[in-house]
Order: C-alpha cells, then structure tokens, then sequence
C-alpha cells in the first residue's frame, strides 16, 4: 500500500514539475456556483436551440451556423455526374463543392475559382 502512495507521489510531483502547479489541482477547487449557473444556462440556451432559427447570439458563449436543409444534409446523389455514394470522403466534397470525389478530382481541383463561379461541366 505504501509503495503505491509513493509512486502516486512521485507522479504527481513530476507532474507538476513538468506543468507547473495548477496542473495538480482537483477542478473542482475553480467551480463555484457563478459557475454552475452560468453552464447550466449554456446548456439549456444550447439544447433549446430551433432548427429554424438561425443564429443563437454570440453573447451567450457559442455560434450555431445557419445550417442548410436535413434534405440537402442527405443528399447522396451527386448532381454532376448522378452517383450515388455512401463513402464519408464523398460528404466532404458534396458539402464544400456540390459534388462528389470523383467529379472535384475531375472537374475543380486547380479550378476552385470557377467552380465557385458557377461553371460546371456539360453533361
């Protein structure tokens, strides 16, 4: 048991040595009821939050985006070249380019301006 305390010891003073000492505190020593109300309103504001709303103000601590409709969220057809696609690597590029891996290799990489522009190839 006392070799155990030792080497609890002996971890938490490098520890500190390495991190300084608040590194060692209990996180509970910094929490006070400002605190806790403070959170707990956060996070009833959060989980309130509408997804017709817009934006939740930037006062209250965090920013919720204006988020594009759940259909456009699920779209997995690609509207340039029609492949439907499951892979993750796909909702990246549907997300930022509207279309899929395949298509930003072909049609926007190095044409991103263009792209953004509004061109897309013919079909």
């Amino acid at each position: 048991m006392s070799k155990d305390i030792e080497y609890i010891a002996k971890i938490e003073k490098a520890v500190k040595e390495k991190y300084g000492e608040e590194a060692i505190q209990n996180p509970k020593k910094y929490w006070d009821k400002d605190k806790e109300a403070n959170y707990l309103k956060q996070i009833k504001l959060f989980y309130s939050y509408d997804k017709k709303d817009k934006k939740v103000s930037q006062n209250e601590g965090f920013i919720i985006k204006e988020s594009k409709k759940q259909e456009d969220l699920n779209q997995r057809e690609c509207p340039v070249c029609g492949l439907y696609s499951l892979l993750s690597k796909d909702d990246v590029y549907m997300t930022k380019f509207e279309c899929c891996f395949e298509c930003y290799i072909n049609f926007v990489e190095d044409r991103e301006d263009r792209w953004k522009n509004g061109w897309r190839p013919k079909k």
